[in-house]
């Protein structure tokens, strides 16, 4: 046991050893002009790389400046902002690799038919290649390398890069596969068959290269199972689907038992697919104790399991319905909910004609407008033998006018008359 403990601090020490030794020997940077003449962009231009092959890259990248700046109709006006791209990759950091990847597409943006081009687009995709983590963490690099990579090969198919590419896309989709994957085993094991059949089938359908695809597939027919006789034929539709494409899967013999419980018609293995899973079988790479020791330490995702042949997925992964969510049949326009076929939600407006078309009570059918045929104003019925309201304009209705109260108007009151006291009459005397 000490032996075995001995031999891997051994392995260890020796490997950090060749590290330091690499980080201290100088990294020759390919030079794209190998003509050597004396003329003065050249001069720059070879100052500049042995710069950037030392590790001086603010110097490289003044001495380009200067070159671009000075000799603005130099042949080495290109390899120059191509090198400034490859200095700050170099360079490294979060800061330098934003830096490389503007730089990069500012290159192809001013140099698209260059063969170089295609190697400043596989440079940005490597860029958010290496800052991927793993699958159970942030995936905004994922989804960008992704992207990236997609855009590599739709732009640049035939370059020399696209071999490269396919291989970066493979293992980009194996990361976000695994990723899928545990939130489906999360839904399954909880018991949340409608929302681990969604997700299990957008993953099998999304990316059938992934490695677990198999096991996806089996749970995805499990998760049918469960859910009710009416997604019986879905489920043995999933079985079935193993047992064609994935023969070699170890749940391939699972897969026929569960068809040949259900009656179904078991299908015959795509020879397409056997020779893919014979050719993974026999290139699988192959991991040893380090490897795995290491791992749990390393901020990179696993992709040693990843696909090495086939086509890798070039479109982007949509949003899925559950299928237990009723949807409204395009045609009928009614919807299934429970196995039973129930008619859309239709209101008056739907089913009842235009009341504005119908003839009213007291006249003759009423119109938005009626243009008489000399071109004149349009006439309008008079709102006594339609039975229309008074405000109808013959377009629209007014609102009505709010009636003024009549103003009262204050009486003066009258003059008070100062009347004098009659004369008393003169009684009688008796």
């Amino acid at each position: 046991m000490m032996f075995r403990f001995s031999r891997s601090l051994a392995i260890v020490i020796l490997a950090a050893m060749a590290l330091l030794s690499s980080g201290c020997r100088r990294h020759k940077y390919e030079n794209p002009i190998g003509k050597d003449t004396k003329q003065p962009d050249k001069v720059l231009f070879d100052r500049a790389v042995a710069d950037i092959e030392r590790g001086r890259y603010e110097v490289a990248r003044i001495t380009l400046q200067t070159l671009m700046n000075t000799y603005d109709t130099s042949e080495f006006l290109a390899k120059s902002k191509l090198a400034i791209a490859d200095s700050w990759f170099r360079e490294g950091g979060s800061h330098g690799l934003a830096q490389a990847e503007a730089e990069y597409k500012d290159f192809i943006l001013f140099y698209p038919t260059m063969e170089e081009s295609a190697e400043a687009q596989e440079k940005v995709c490597m860029i958010h290649y290496k800052q991927m983590e793993k699958a159970d963490r942030d995936d905004k690099h994922a989804y960008k390398a992704e992207e990236e990579c997609r855009n590599l090969l739709t732009l640049f198919p035939n370059s020399k890069f696209a071999p490269h590419a396919q291989q970066m896309l493979r293992n980009i989709q194996e990361v976000l596969g695994e990723k899928e994957m545990r939130v489906s085993e999360f839904y399954h094991d909880k018991g949340s068959h409608p929302a681990a059949s969604n997700r299990l089938q957008a993953l099998s359908d999304q990316w059938p290269l992934f490695s677990r695809t198999d096991q996806a597939l089996w749970l995805l027919g499990d998760s049918y199972s469960k859910m009710g006789p009416r997604f019986k034929q879905r489920s043995t539709e999933t079985y079935s689907r193993i047992v064609k494409d994935y023969p070699l899967s170890p749940y391939a013999d699972l897969a026929k038992k569960k068809l040949t419980a259900a009656e179904a018609t078991i299908p015959e293995p795509d020879p397409v697919a056997l020779a893919r899973m014979k050719y993974e079988r026999e290139n699988a790479t192959k991991t040893g104790m380090m490897h795995n020791f290491f791992k749990t330490f390393s901020k990179s995702p696993e992709t040693a399991h990843s696909a090495k042949s086939g086509s890798p997925t070039m479109t982007l992964m949509k949003p899925t319905i559950p299928v237990s969510v009723p949807v409204p049949a395009a045609a009928t326009g009614a919807t299934e909910l429970g196995g039973e076929v129930l008619s859309g939600n239709k209101t008056a407006l739907d089913t009842q004609p235009d009341a504005r078309a119908n003839t009213p009570a007291g006249g003759t059918a009423v119109t938005a407008e009626t243009k008489p045929a000399d071109g004149t104003a349009p006439a309008v019925t008079a709102p006594a033998a339609t039975g229309l309201p008074s405000n109808y304009d013959g377009k629209n209705l007014k609102k009505p006018k709010k009636e003024k109260k009549p103003k009262t108007v204050k009486v003066a009151p009258e003059p008070k008359v100062k009347t004098t006291p009659a004369a008393k009459e003169d009684k009688p005397k008796q």
